[in-house]
């Protein structure tokens, strides 16, 4: 009866994978905040090839499939939000802001800070030889997490996560567009002609937390000048700066859609 007892309590690989696969896949949904529709696609972006071909008896399929479809996702979804952002744009400035963006380096920072590498499943050789910190695996990784997201979600489930954790990316090819920091040069207008700071408020904030617009206001002394929106508080920030600039000195472009306070 001991015996039987223990071969009852004693879960089987089968049974030991599908409990791996799961916590795993709880742990993604974690990270990426949202919930996957279908999880045994969540669980696919997550299984790394060395691991398929250690363990074929898992039934596991590596996730370079979804890695090559997830690579052109990330594309579309990058290129859709700077097309927003830089409606005048030329086709090739918007390929090399993009190509700033979506690179191993800069995915793998992304992964990182999302710590995507925990929730791999390796070889044992990968795993060994640092495969959970290494940038191309992670890059391929969030690639694959992408397509699984696009797959089971839909693209508007895609472009939420995108807004989320490519934020900083998008916010700095935004910045360095222009070669300069509008807020930086507007400050130093500020104190040149009227010897007092440019001042930024918060006038106005819509839509959901994941998908929240901001607006706005830069003034100097009492006069407010502009008025901008943004997907982050820096980002309207920078674009009310630009556009107060255009309004001080001449030379320097405004971006499109700003304007002045009224």
């Amino acid at each position: 009866m001991g015996e039987e007892a223990n071969k009852t309590e004693r879960p089987t690989e089968a049974e030991r994978r599908a409990r791996l696969a799961s916590e795993r896949v709880d742990l993604l949904e974690r990270r990426v905040d949202q919930a996957f529709a279908e999880r045994a696609l969540a669980l696919n972006a997550l299984v790394h090839a060395s691991y398929s071909n250690e363990n074929p008896e898992s039934g596991f399929e590596s996730n370079e499939r979804l890695e090559l479809l997830g690579d052109a996702v990330v594309d579309l979804a990058i290129t859709h939000r700077l097309m927003e952002r830089f409606p005048r744009a030329s086709e090739g400035e918007l390929s090399k802001l993009r190509a700033r963006i979506v690179n191993e380096e800069g995915l793998a920072r992304i992964a990182r800070a999302l710590k995507l590498g925990e929730v791999l499943l390796l070889g044992r050789g990968e795993e060994l030889t640092g495969g959970r910190e290494r940038a191309s695996v992670l890059a391929d990784a969030l690639e694959a997490v992408i397509a699984a997201l696009f797959l089971s979600n839909g693209l508007p489930s895609v472009m939420r996560f995108v807004d989320v954790v490519f934020a900083e990316a998008l916010d700095g090819v935004a910045h360095g567009r222009q070669g300069q920091d509008h807020k930086t040069l507007l400050g130093e207008l500020a104190q040149r002609l009227y010897k007092v700071p440019a001042r930024y408020r918060v006038v106005g904030e819509e839509g959901p937390d994941h998908e929240k617009i901001f607006e706005v206001e830069v003034s100097i002394g009492p006069e407010v000048y502009a008025r901008s929106r943004g997907r982050s508080k820096k980002e309207a920030e920078q674009a009310a700066a630009q556009a107060t600039l255009a309004m001080l000195a001449p030379g320097t472009p405004a971006k499109s859609g700003d304007e002045p306070a009224p």
